[in-house]
């Protein structure tokens, strides 16, 4: 079996490096054996030459004439991203969004299993949603310790993300998924990843504000 190289990926490649890999679980699932660069980048949504870019990261993957085998190089992602692990993650925050995150059967196929939803409100408490009764905030940081939590998703009101971000990372979380609209300090050594909605809407709206300005109208 060949090793991925021990050399640190940048960010934006282990992003693309994720979705890669559920291209590559697609084609899979549908009986394909081999895939070009041509093809994948393609279903990736990026470039062929930045598609071969992000793969030189992990050694030789590919066969000049033929491409790649799509369960080798799919097994090849996984294991740099640690896919093939199982992680623990709880959510805190069961409104809307929340409901509909803690609902969705995708994040189990890809190694993420909740252990715990929090919420404070009262009438939450008990909920039972994709098999998990809702907790209250009370009993987080035990909950966060007894199954060894790697993950915090954060889906609360802005006001109180913070203050969940420092329970959390108190209670030994070193990684959160925020989708709070709000910027959060964490500490030394923790990784946060910020998830606003409103502003990909909002870059969308620009986008389509800057197709409808005819071609060669220049804003003031």
């Amino acid at each position: 079996m060949i090793q991925p190289r021990p050399r640190t990926i940048p960010e934006a490649t282990v992003a693309r490096l994720a979705v890669y890999l559920r291209v590559l679980t697609s084609f899979a699932d549908g009986g394909r054996t081999t895939v070009s660069s041509g093809e994948l980048a393609s279903a990736a949504g990026v470039n062929p030459a930045g598609l071969r870019k992000d793969l030189s990261h992990l050694g030789s993957c590919g066969v000049r004439g033929v491409g790649y085998e799509v369960r080798a190089l799919r097994e090849r992602i996984a294991r740099v991203l640690g896919a093939e692990r199982s992680r623990a993650c709880v959510l805190v925050g069961i409104g809307n969004l929340g409901t509909a995150l803690a609902d969705y059967a995708g994040f189990g196929s890809r190694g993420f299993r909740f252990t715990g939803l929090f919420d404070a409100a009262p009438e939450r408490i008990g909920q039972r949603i994709g098999g998990l009764a809702v907790q209250p905030m009370a009993e987080l940081e035990e909950t966060v310790a007894g199954t060894a939590v790697a993950i915090g998703v954060i889906a609360t009101p802005a006001e109180v993300a913070q203050q969940v971000c420092d329970r959390l990372c108190a209670a030994g979380v070193r990684s959160i998924l925020n989708f709070a609209p709000v910027t959060l300090t964490p500490p030394p050594g923790v990784d946060v990843r910020q998830v606003d909605l409103s502003v990909e809407l909002q870059v969308l709206a620009f986008l389509g504000q800057q197709r409808a300005v005819p071609a060669g109208e220049v804003s003031a």
